[in-house]
């Protein structure tokens, strides 16, 4: 089969297909819009195979592409020649409506301007591959960078007027506006699953947290994504038509899809295809604000590249940016796995010594005793707004999934004097990709070495329970299941009756308004002193030496002098208390008569 003719060519003889494909040796004058000779010869085509049949052509005369349709839509594939997003692609289109009329229909429209075509056109066929009549649609203007078009009467397929139609594409591209291609404009994004509905609330939700617009969705219900296309090529054309029917300019799926899939759905929609797993990438690139965050999205990125370079199709080179794109700062995705390999092998040292310095921090507080707690919790749960009003943070708070990416941590007291480390870590979700929990172990591992984990749980999310599994999955993949936890259910203004049954021990809370925040720093308070030793040391004052070591190991103390001693008050870690005793018996060799303690617990 000829390769220069696109679309659904199934079932169509190679001898016509390649008759067909002498199209694209046609000679078309500059000033000619269609030849009469080329009309002639769609609309006999198209009778023939009863199908659209599109033929595109440059400025220059030249026929650039031709694509095969069904017998009532073709899909029309991106072009990519237009100098900016507000200039013309320097493209038109002729396309066929056999056994129908020359009016051109919504979804040619949305592609004149989803595509800035130089021009559209239909030409009517009838069932005897005579061409009825013929019409045009043309970018006339623009209003706030949005292109408003202009449609023609329909003209018989001989006696219309060519000349003028090209005299008005060089006068509105001429018109149209010169910002070129530095402005940042919403995607606008069309979802795809193959579960049900209920999926799309946390897709579109993602898309929107990466700046996207959501015009549309769509579900193809299936056992298991097909191999070749994720959703099969029969939905794949359909999904073309309703992507360019909605003016979608990318189509976000609901899984991880693989190389093979990507490619194959972007050639057959013509439009940029992301999938989840990149989706949160890239997300994850836009929130990572430290160098660690950077290298760690950037060593998910490059690892997620190295098993999908080849299901970078219509987005092949990406330099204008956009979802999907960001990341490790290498814009030319054609870099072959050796280069992404050695990138990565850089990246990964340079964290390493990152990771290093981070250990050492925890080092040092592991020696100074300090307790520390770990906010963690689904994403958007609040977390970072619970943080902000337990240690009068100023972390970034949005309605958004992953507003904060990296770990957040500050000192806090509790009304005991007890100094602990209240740290806002990353929320999870589900699906997160495991090329991200590896690449964030570092920083997840705040989680997993905390002294008490902060559970947080959104009251008012009709999904929590859901979620919570998710939170309970992940912290279990992290190692985190020994340390105490405390149950935070957050938005209780809001809540929904069943998820307050659910966690009937949970701390209630609203950390917008702070309601309930006092009972959970005590209930903070309560846990971490459940893990401490608390005495009364009554030391005589020969052997006020020991006053001093307890200073040196105790979290807290609190002195009186008594008539016959000392009477010290003091908080102790176990292993401080461990420490503490063994220093006592054994530089002094003192006893209880000399030393008395009460109150170990």
């Amino acid at each position: 089969m000829p390769q220069q003719i696109h679309g659904n060519t199934e079932g169509i003889r190679n001898t016509l297909l390649s008759e067909m494909a002498q199209l694209y040796d046609m000679e078309i004058p500059e000033e000619d819009f269609a030849p009469r000779e080329l009309i002639a010869l769609l609309a006999e085509y198209s009778a023939a195979i009863n199908r659209e049949i599109a033929v595109y052509i440059a400025r220059d005369g030249e026929v650039v592409d031709i694509m095969i349709g069904e017998n009532d839509q073709v899909a029309l594939p991106s072009v990519r020649l237009r100098r900016s997003e507000n200039r013309l692609s320097r493209i038109r289109v002729l396309h066929t409506h056999p056994g129908g009329s020359a009016k051109l229909s919504t979804v040619d429209l949305n592609a004149l301007r989803q595509l800035r075509l130089d021009a559209i056109s239909a030409i009517g066929v009838s069932p005897e591959g005579q061409p009825t009549g013929i019409s045009a649609a043309f970018i006339c203007g623009w209003d706030c960078e949005k292109p408003l078009t202009e449609e023609t009467d329909i003209y018989s397929p001989w006696r219309f007027p060519g000349e003028e139609w090209m005299g008005r594409i060089a006068e509105y591209d001429r018109a149209a506006p010169q910002t070129g291609d530095t402005q940042e404009r919403p995607e606008r994004a069309m979802l795809l699953s193959i579960r049900d509905d209920t999926s799309f609330q946390e897709l579109r939700a993602l898309a929107e947290s990466a700046g996207a617009e959501v015009v549309s969705q769509m579900v193809q219900k299936r056992a298991k994504p097909e191999s070749a296309t994720y959703i099969g090529s029969g939905k794949a054309a359909e999904l073309a038509l309703a992507a360019q029917a909605a003016d979608a300019t990318m189509i976000l799926c609901d899984d991880e899809l693989t190389g093979v899939q990507l490619h194959n759905l972007e050639e057959l929609t013509g439009v940029k295809v992301v999938d989840r797993t990149n989706l949160i990438l890239d997300i994850f690139a836009q929130r990572a604000r430290t160098r660690e965050g950077k290298l760690q999205v950037s060593l998910a990125q490059l690892k997620y590249q190295m098993t999908h370079l080849i299901g970078f199709g219509v987005s092949l080179s990406r330099l204008a940016g956009g979802i999907g794109t960001r990341g490790p700062g290498e814009t030319k995705l054609e870099m072959d796995r050796r280069a992404i390999r050695r990138r990565y092998t850089l990246l990964q040292k340079e964290l390493s010594e990152l990771k290093a310095h981070r250990e050492l921090q925890r080092k040092a507080r592991k020696r100074s005793e300090v307790r520390t707690v770990a906010l963690v919790g689904y994403t958007n749960a609040g977390k970072s707004t619970l943080f902000n009003r337990l240690a009068d943070g100023e972390v970034l708070v949005m309605d958004q999934l992953f507003a904060t990416l990296d770990a957040t941590t500050r000192r806090v007291e509790t009304d005991r004097g007890l100094p602990y480390l209240l740290t806002d870590t990353v929320g999870f979700i589900t699906n997160l990709p495991t090329d991200l929990v590896e690449a964030f172990q570092s920083t997840l591992e705040e989680a997993a070495l905390a002294d008490l984990l902060l559970i947080v749980t959104d009251a008012s999310n009709p999904d929590s329970l859901a979620q919570r599994r998710v939170v309970d999955e992940v912290l279990e993949k992290l190692g985190a299941t020994a340390q105490p936890r405390l149950e935070v259910l957050n938005k209780v203004d809001r809540a929904l009756p069943e998820i307050v049954l659910a966690f009937p021990d949970a701390v209630q809370v609203c950390a917008l308004t702070g309601e309930g925040t006092d009972v959970l720093l005590e209930a903070i308070q309560e846990k971490l002193h459940d893990r401490l030793v608390t005495v009364t040391l009554r030391i005589p004052y020969d052997k006020m030496k020991v006053s001093g070591l307890v200073r040196t190991y105790a979290q807290d103390v609190s002195e009186t002098y008594e008539d016959a001693c000392l009477r010290a008050e003091a908080v102790f870690t176990e292993d401080q208390w461990q420490r503490f005793s063994h220093a006592v018996r054994d530089v002094w060799q003192m006893d209880e008569n000399s030393c008395q303690i009460h109150g170990a617990e």
